[in-house]
C-alpha cells in the first residue's frame, strides 16, 4: 500500500518536471528506491559519411591541392572509406628507406631496455668516478692543510711586522720632518716627498760607505790559515 503511494506520487512529480523547462540532455529518472536522480543524457551527433559517393579527389588535376595527393591522406581515405576510396591497401605500408628511417628514429628516441641499462650503468660509474676524484682531492687538501696553516700564519705574522716597521718608518720620517722644518708636513705633500727621497739616498751612500770600510778591513785583517792535522 505505502509503496503504491509512493510510487504514485514518484510519477507525478516526474510528469511536473518533464514538464517544466528542463533541458532534454538533463532529465530526473526515478531510482529502486524511490528516489529522484539527476543524470544526463548524451546524444552525439552521427558521423555523416557519404558512403556511396564519398570525395575522391584527382591527383592529375592540377586544382586539387598538394596535401590531398600524399600517401598520409591516401591512409587518411581508407581508413575512413575504405575499399570504397580506391586506395591500394599495399600504398600505405612504408617503402623500405621509410621503413629504415622509422627504425633509425626509434633507436635514437625509443632505445631498446638493454641500452637503457647501459646508459644507467654508465651513468652511474661515471658518478661514482667522479665522487672518488672528489674524495681523492679532498683527502689531499686535508693532508697539506697543517702545512697550508702554518704558512697562512707565517704570512700573517709578516704582514704584521711589515705593517708595524711601516708605521714606526712613518712616524719616523715625520719626526725628522718637524725637526728639520720646524712644523709638520703632510706627507703626501711634494716637500715631504722630495725629503724622504734624499734620506732613502744618504741611507744609500751610508749602506755602500759600510760595506766598502767591512772589505777594507777584511783586506787588512786576513783570516788565519786552518791548521790541519
Amino acid at each position: 500500500m505505502a509503496a503504491s503511494i509512493v510510487a504514485r506520487r514518484a510519477t507525478g512529480i516526474l510528469g511536473v518536471l518533464k514538464d517544466g523547462c528542463f533541458p532534454k540532455s538533463v532529465l530526473p529518472v526515478l531510482s529502486r528506491c524511490g528516489c529522484l536522480l539527476q543524470v544526463a543524457n548524451y546524444n552525439p551527433r552521427p558521423l555523416k559519411l557519404n558512403i556511396k559517393s564519398p570525395y575522391i579527389p584527382d591527383k592529375e588535376s592540377e586544382n586539387t591541392p598538394e596535401w590531398q595527393k600524399t600517401d598520409k591522406y591516401d591512409r587518411k581515405l581508407f581508413g575512413r572509406y575504405g575499399s570504397v576510396s580506391g586506395v591500394n591497401p599495399a600504398k600505405l605500408w612504408p617503402s623500405p628507406e621509410e621503413l629504415d628511417k622509422l627504425i633509425a628514429e626509434e633507436k635514437e628516441w625509443q632505445p631498446s631496455l638493454e641500452e637503457m641499462l647501459k646508459n644507467v650503468e654508465e651513468k652511474e660509474m661515471e658518478k661514482a668516478k667522479k665522487q672518488r676524484a672528489r674524495e681523492k682531492l679532498i683527502a689531499a687538501n686535508m693532508a697539506k692543510m697543517p702545512k697550508m696553516i702554518e704558512d697562512w700564519r707565517r704570512e700573517t705574522r709578516a704582514l704584521k711586522q711589515k705593517k708595524k716597521e711601516d708605521k714606526a718608518r712613518k712616524e719616523r720620517l715625520i719626526a725628522e720632518a718637524r725637526e728639520r722644518f720646524g712644523y709638520a708636513l703632510d706627507p703626501r705633500s711634494p716637500k715631504f716627498q722630495e725629503m724622504v727621497q734624499e734620506m732613502e739616498k744618504e741611507e744609500k751612500k751610508k749602506k755602500k760607505l759600510l760595506k766598502s770600510r767591512m772589505r777594507q778591513t777584511a783586506s787588512t785583517f786576513p783570516a788565519p790559515p786552518i791548521k790541519s792535522d
